[in-house]
Formats: structure tokens, sequence, C-alpha cells
């Protein structure tokens, strides 16, 4: 096994292109080509990670947070990310970072926390704009079914719980191939008129490559005519925090009691219980205080994430409750999450989870 199955698998799961534009996820450190018996699972990598990952014979580092946000112009050992990389390196270790990537997909960092409080009926907060694209193609009908067939296996015409969805409409298709060409209906210098169909698929981003190849493959014609659209619809699951229900409303205080015993917190901060009970749940892995306008749109009745500022509280105004777990308590079960991934697909080497709590905030 190589890194780059495990990093093409992640990846058509949880596409880069999803990520933030100021993260820096993908492979930090190492070669595609490096052979892997172990894997090591984390959310931080710090130098006692890289030294578990050599004491349980792991050649993959797969963490949450990429320890390389900005570039790096020396690497002395002077601080710990260079300490990291170097030891990295020194042990052909390779390091990969999966953060805002997974935080924005449906099934990712949300989903795993939503899973554990009980939520129902989930939604994305803030949904993603431009990643959906038309892809209007005009083919004749007995090529319809072999074209749809080629672009649905690879999940293009998904809507929402709807797959294999396209829309067509008939019309007359002219062209006159010149002497070079091999046409596969008409003659050479000879104008044609063909009984066509414009087909239109809906292709998220991260998928318009494999679309197009697809699409080239099944269609007859040796040049396709087809056209690429950006539309503005919001990408349905993709996104920003999350939004649900609890299956039955509960009184507030033993909400938060309950969120401080799933969580493992040693303390949680939060706005005046403002609610007496809690039914509405809007959450956020991290860091989360950006997400509390949408949080307020959508009426949740509390707002679940870490890393609030003293002021960000105020802006809460006593229309729902704000509920900081911490930033490593919100995320801690994402190793879990990507464990039970990797388990699915692969047999051939080890996954392990980290025996370390690298959360830096200590309470007295």
């Amino acid at each position: 096994m190589q890194v780059k199955e495990i990093v093409q698998y992640l990846e058509s799961s949880f596409p880069l292109s999803l990520q933030e534009t100021y993260d820096n996820a993908g492979l930090i450190c190492g070669r595609m080509e490096q052979e892997v018996q172990g894997v090591l699972l984390c959310l931080d990598s710090i130098e006692a990670t890289v030294d578990e990952a050599i004491a349980k014979n792991c050649q993959l580092i797969i963490a949450h947070h990429p320890i390389v946000f900005k570039g790096l112009k020396k690497i002395t050992g002077s601080s710990y990310v260079e300490r990291v990389i170097e030891k990295c390196i020194q042990n052909r270790i390779s390091l990969y970072a999966i953060h805002t990537n997974l935080d924005n997909h449906f099934d990712g960092v949300n989903a795993e926390i939503a899973q554990r409080i009980g939520l129902i009926n989930r939604r994305i907060l803030r949904p993603m704009g431009q990643q959906l694209y038309k892809l209007v193609v005009y083919v004749p009908k007995a090529s319809i079914g072999a074209l749809d067939q080629a672009l649905f296996d690879v999940g293009v015409g998904t809507i929402g719980n709807y797959s294999e969805c396209h829309f067509r409409s008939q019309g007359i298709g002219t062209f006159k191939p010149n002497q070079f060409a091999n046409p596969t209906i008409g003659k050479n210098d000879e104008r044609e008129e063909v009984q066509e169909f414009r087909v239109e698929y809906l292709v998220s981003k991260h998928l318009l490559g494999k679309a197009l190849k697809a699409m080239k493959e099944a269609h007859p014609y040796e040049e396709v005519a087809h056209e690429i659209m950006l539309i503005e619809n919001e990408h349905q699951f993709l996104g920003a925090g999350q939004i649900g229900e609890l299956k039955e409303a509960m009184d507030s205080l033993a909400f938060l009691h309950f969120l401080k015993k799933t969580f493992h917190c040693k303390v949680i901060r939060h706005t005046e219980l403002c609610k007496n009970k809690i039914k509405t749940v809007a959450i956020c892995g991290g860091s989360g205080s950006f997400l509390l306008p949408d949080a307020l749109r959508a009426n949740a009745d509390v707002f679940i994430t870490g890393d609030f500022k003293y002021h960000e509280f105020f802006d809460a105004e006593n229309q729902l409750i704000i509920a900081d777990i911490g930033h490593f308590e919100s995320e801690q079960f994402t190793p879990q999450l990507l464990a039970e991934k990797l388990k699915e697909k692969f047999t051939k080497f080890a996954v392990h989870l980290t025996d370390l709590n690298t959360n830096p905030i200590n309470y007295l």
C-alpha cells in the first residue's frame, strides 16, 4: 500500500476543493510513493505524535490540523513546527492533513458531533456557493442512455436526495465536417442535419474533471458539443456548520450537563440561559464564532462550538445560548471518524488512533 492510494481515497470523499482559501490541507511532508504498513490518526501532529508514529511503526500520520499554515523559509529546529517536519523527514514518515475539507463536508466533523448529541434532520448551517456547475451536452437520441450511464457512474446528476437527474429537450443540430474530420454521421464537406437532444446535468465542482472524461468516452461524436456553466445555487450538502433537532426537547441546564459529559469538558463557557428548553441545535467543530449570525437566523436554541472571544458572547443578544465547549473538545472524535472511513476501504495496513491528548489548554 502506498501513500497515494490512501490519499486518493480520502480526497475522493473529502476533496481538497472544499477547503477554505486560508487552509493547507493535503500531503504536507513525504512522498506519494511511500510504502505504508501503519497509519496514525490524530488531531494535532506535534513532536510527541511523531514519536508515537515511530513507536507504532506508522509511516503515515493523518492529522486534522495542518501543522504548516504559512510558508517555511528555514528548517533549523527553532520551532516545534520545524522540528516536526525535520523528524518526519529523518524517519521517512509522511504527514497528511485533512482539515476544512472535512469540516465542510456533510459527513465530516460536524456529522460526528451531531451523532453524539443525537441530532436529527441535519442541514448545513452556511451552505457553500460556487460548488455547482451545469453541464450541457448535445447528443443523438440513440446515445442518451450510454451518456447517462457514464455520467451517473461518476456521481453526476445528483440533486439533494435524488440521483440520476437530467433535463433534456429536443432540437436539430447542424454541422459540416471538413476533409480531415472522421464523422460518425454524415459525409465530409457536406452539411448535415441531425435530430439531437440537449441534455443538462448538475455537477459538483470536484467531479467536473471526471465528468468531462466520462462524457468524451461515452459520446459517439468526434467533437463533443458541450457547455460548462458555473451556477450560483448553494450546495445543500457542503458548507460550514450544521443544524438539527433533538428528538425530544431538553431543559437547558440539563442539556449543558449532557454536553459536558459527552465531550469530557472541564468547563463550558456559556451565555445566559435565555431558553428554558433546547430543541434546535446549531454546531460547528473548532472555531465557529463566525457562524453566530447564521445560527441566529436559523432560530437555533443553542450554538455549540469553540474559541468564542469575550465580546462575541454579547452578540447572541439573549436570542440563543452560546455553548463554548472548547476547540479540542469539539473535534476530539475526528480521528475515530477517519478510522472508520479507512477501515471500510482498506485491510492492508494497521490503523492506529493516537493515545495522546494534544489539547494545549489546561484547566486548574
